[in-house]
């Protein structure tokens, strides 16, 4: 007898390669008629009504139309409801119960995606200062060589450059950016590598930290701080980073230039994994890409897929050898308590709360854990058109990292989302002093053992 059919899915979500080498992939009849029969299924359910931006823009889009219901709503409006979208995949993952393999098939944010490409291959987006903004690598290197300067400009008290920045790249004037340091991760790992622990349980280990982007340029402290936390565990460590893993690109579609970057840095770490070596990702949105949409955008790579299966997050890592072989000994409590926030990306990867089960290690540590987007979505929350929506968004996420006072750290996941809060934090505290607010979990929990980084 056939299965009988469930509403919604108490399966584990499936999710299908993305299809960008069609032809029909960039047809936009079909796609509009897959954003058709996607929308009207959202509409009738409305679960992801709290997710983000993109849902109320689609929900008051239906309501408000003549009919209000999808029949008469203009094809031309959708693109609002695609730009609010930032690639979270929380809808996927998290609350959609309309996913693979239930027969609705829904993903969400690959249809957004969908859509960008269709829109970057026509010009419409990616393109001119835009496109400019996610060079970081290029951007990288400059504003290493030049940290002095490039700091002094895009400080949010600079009312001389900031301005400029808004009018002429659409960064909004009182937006948080990435300070740039003065040396980069890969050199500082040549240089100051910390010794490894021949007594620690795990001695025999052996990983390499993908630097991201944001580890090697902007905060070197993650890595520094993960390197000390690994050496003092017993595992050899070796830093890489051949270039971005395109996550910059992805959100304007530009998905061939993805699948690039995909191919070089798994030909680049190949080595190391058949050397039996672990990848690390410092950065949740790095490490998503590594283990799941890069095998989605190149599926017949056999690099790309053994990357995949090799790679960790950083968090994950550090509590994956507590389990198995045991940590070192050396950890004490921190001198306050610590709110810790469950980046969007790190839920992503389907691997529970690892930055929180990472604090959880420190005896007797003060713990508040928050799970919620903190409204900031990586280039998007800086936009002049997205930030001040990514700030309402984030309001939650602000109140409960201050945790009522008793924080004296905040740490998210992702360090972006961290300089989010931390702006957000200083508007909710009042006239109060905000917690100090750390890049990475790990930095803290380098801290709690005591180990320069």
């Amino acid at each position: 007898m056939a299965e009988a059919r469930r509403e919604g899915s108490l399966d584990a979500p499936i999710r299908h390669p993305v299809d960008w080498n069609n032809p029909d992939f960039y047809d936009e009849a079909k796609l509009d008629a897959e954003l058709r029969r996607v929308f009207d299924i959202c509409h009738g359910c409305r679960r992801c009504f709290n997710l983000c931006d993109s849902f109320p823009r689609l929900f008051d889009l239906i309501d408000e139309s003549e009919s209000g219901e999808l029949d008469t709503v203009a094809s031309e409006d959708f693109k609002p409801v695609v730009d609010a979208c930032t690639l979270c995949d929380m809808c996927f993952m998290v609350k959609c119960p309309y996913v693979p393999p239930h027969e609705f098939d829904l993903d969400f944010p690959h249809l957004m995606l969908r859509y960008r490409a269709v829109e970057h291959r026509k010009g419409r987006i990616g393109t001119g200062m835009a496109a400019q903004l996610t060079e970081t690598d290029r951007n990288g290197k400059l504003g290493v060589a030049l940290s002095g300067v490039a700091n002094w400009a895009t400080d949010r008290g600079n009312g001389l450059t900031r301005g400029v920045m808004e009018s002429a790249a659409g960064v909004h004037k009182d937006a948080a950016l990435p300070k740039f340091t003065g040396k980069t991760l890969e050199k500082r790992a040549r240089t100051d590598a910390p010794a490894v622990n021949a007594d620690a349980p795990a001695y025999g280990r052996k990983a390499v930290i993908y630097a991201t982007c944001y580890g090697n340029y902007n905060n070197p402290e993650i890595g520094t701080a993960a390197m000390a936390v690994l050496a003092h565990n017993g595992v050899e460590v070796e830093v890489v980073y051949p270039e971005c893993c395109g996550m910059p690109q992805m959100e304007h579609g530009d998905i061939g230039r993805v699948e690039q970057k995909a191919k070089n840095v798994a030909r680049t770490l190949k080595p190391y994994i058949e050397q039996g070596y672990d990848v690390i990702g410092l950065v949740p949105s790095c490490t998503l890409m590594l283990k799941f949409e890069w095998p989605l955008i190149a599926p017949e790579d056999e690099d790309v897929k053994r990357l995949s299966g090799a790679t960790f997050d950083i968090s994950e890592y550090i509590v994956n050898i507590a389990k198995k072989e045991g940590l070192a000994d050396g950890l004490k409590p921190l001198d306050g308590g610590v709110s810790v926030h469950i980046a969007c990306h790190a839920r992503a990867q389907n691997m529970g709360q690892k930055a929180a089960d990472l604090m959880k290690l420190i005896p007797d540590q003060p713990l508040n854990v928050v799970e919620r987007c903190s409204g900031h979505g990586g280039s998007w929350g800086v936009t002049k058109d997205f930030f001040e929506v990514g700030m309402k968004v984030g309001r939650p996420v602000f109140r409960q990292a201050l945790n009522k006072g008793e924080a004296k750290y905040v740490a998210s996941e992702c360090p972006l989302a961290g300089l989010h809060i931390a702006q957000g934090m200083e508007k909710a505290a009042g006239d109060a002093e905000p917690p100090e607010t750390v890049p990475h979990p790990v930095i803290l929990f380098a801290r709690a053992y005591g180990l320069p980084h």
